[in-house]
């Protein structure tokens, strides 16, 4: 009940993109509310005051042991009304495709949110009203948040795929690297379409970020001043990345730093970045525990009830047992796991976990040909037997099944950002607070209408 609202959000069950983060406590409504005003037009949208007003006062909450990390007030308006604002882009967009979310996803998402920071629903719901916010606005920001993840989700589904070739190729190229890096980030976008003007500013705008990072600025702080990613407020940090996951234009440079290094301002497709090493661990072998085993599944069924199938696989394991039947006989007989029956059962080599938790649970409680007592899984009443176990070396395969999702993750997030670029330049934004238009609002006043 002491942790605020405005970190609760960070906990959410739901992997978002990186894109779609949204501020905690954005939508909370303020206590008392004054007069209001429309400080943005988005499409056919308005973003109000009191909505930037208390998506402004989460973060500074956030930082409140480091108000020193925050810039100025006016610059952090504009970096808190940017993100809103593409937010409120995504949701529109959402809603055109007939994305909907359902009261039924957002109290998954509730029971998600108490879950990781320990509370029920109901402490949790006390502790934002608590924290002086409105629960129905803290359900409608997690409605949201899945909105934004299902429109992530459909634009990539049918505009990624990693071939076999493409994680040979990652795999056997000279510049292919293992491990891990911690990396924080400064990313300083170029508009869609930019002209060489609109070039020249971004990189004027990024070697001043260096400059301040060269005068004793922290990189965190440099992150929340400069950054325009979605990320810059919570001071650009990127966790822990393979390096077969980081863009290969910053391989190299990554390559050659160490912990606690910032690189220079590295022109990327979307603009320059500016990467700061925190930290590194070396790649290791992947040695698991693999069981053969086999089993003999009784599940109920409208001609035998949960009892009757419970009897069933008592009798069965007493004749495997006591009476010493054969156990891939019984399996053949009176299994009734298709893929396993007509095998005698045999599940063949596998990982603890691959066959849930309940079978993880007994296989590595068994000894070597020991038969189970008949336990209770999802799908029925199973009886289990450990035939051996082996040390397998899956480092290859790790490696492979690890290039191919850091592909995947390049390529939706390239396309996620694309898709994100071309949506805001073609959407009408009308920023009516001079003091919150950023340099590129300043000289093009307003976006252009599609």
């Amino acid at each position: 009940m002491k942790q605020p609202t405005a970190f609760l959000l960070l906990a959410l069950a739901i992997a978002l993109p990186v894109h779609a983060q949204l501020l905690p406590g954005a939508a909370a409504a303020p206590a008392n509310q004054a007069i209001d005003r429309i400080v943005a037009v988005v499409n056919d949208d308005v973003i109000l005051q009191s909505e930037l007003n208390e998506a402004t006062r989460s973060v500074q909450q956030q930082y409140a042991s480091q108000p020193g990390q925050l810039p100025p007030a006016n610059v952090l308006q504009q970096q808190v009304l940017d993100r809103l604002i593409l937010n409120r882009l995504q949701i529109q967009k959402a809603d055109d495709q007939g994305i909907h979310v359902s009261d039924a996803d957002v109290d998954q998402a509730v029971n998600g949110v108490a879950q990781q920071n320990k509370m029920t629903a109901d402490q949790l719901r006390a502790a934002v009203e608590h924290d002086g916010g409105s629960f129905a606005a803290f359900r409608q920001q997690l409605a949201d948040q899945i909105t934004v993840q299902r429109l992530h989700q459909s634009v990539i589904q049918d505009s990624v795929s990693v071939t076999d070739s493409e994680v040979t190729n990652l795999l056997s190229s000279p510049t292919y690297k293992a491990g891990e890096v911690h990396l924080a980030h400064i990313q300083i976008s170029t508009p869609s379409g930019a002209d060489a003007a609109a070039i020249q500013a971004t990189q004027a705008k990024a070697e001043q970020a260096v400059a301040a990072l060269k005068g004793g600025m922290d990189f965190n702080a440099a992150a929340i001043r400069f950054s325009d990613a979605s990320d810059a407020l919570e001071g650009g940090d990127l966790g822990w990345r393979r390096m077969d996951a980081i863009p290969p234009a910053f391989t190299d440079t990554v390559t050659a730093m160490k912990p606690g290094d910032v690189s220079p301002a590295l022109r990327g497709p979307t603009g320059f970045n500016i990467i700061k090493l925190i930290g590194q661990r070396e790649p290791s072998r992947q040695v698991v525990t693999e069981y053969h085993a086999r089993q003999i599944l009784i599940k109920p069924s409208e001609l035998i009830t949960p009892e009757q199938a419970q009897q069933k696989a008592q009798d069965i394991y007493n004749r495997i047992v006591n009476k010493h039947e054969d156990f891939a006989a019984a399996a053949k007989k009176d299994s009734a796991d298709p893929t396993t029956a007509n095998a005698g059962g045999d599940m063949g080599w596998f990982k603890q976990q691959d066959w849930g938790s309940s079978i993880a649970q007994q296989v590595d409680a068994l000894k070597d040909n020991q038969v189970s007592q008949p336990f209770q899984t999802e799908a029925g009443w199973d009886i289990l037997q450990r035939l051996g176990t082996r040390q397998s070396d899956l480092t290859d395969e790790i490696a492979r099944n690890n290039a191919r999702q850091a592909i995947g993750n390049r390529k939706s997030d390239q396309a996620y950002d694309d898709y994100l670029r071309q949506m805001r330049a073609g959407a009408y934004i009308n920023i009516l607070v001079p003091e919150l238009r950023s340099a590129d609002d300043q000289a093009s006043a307003t976006s252009t209408s599609p």
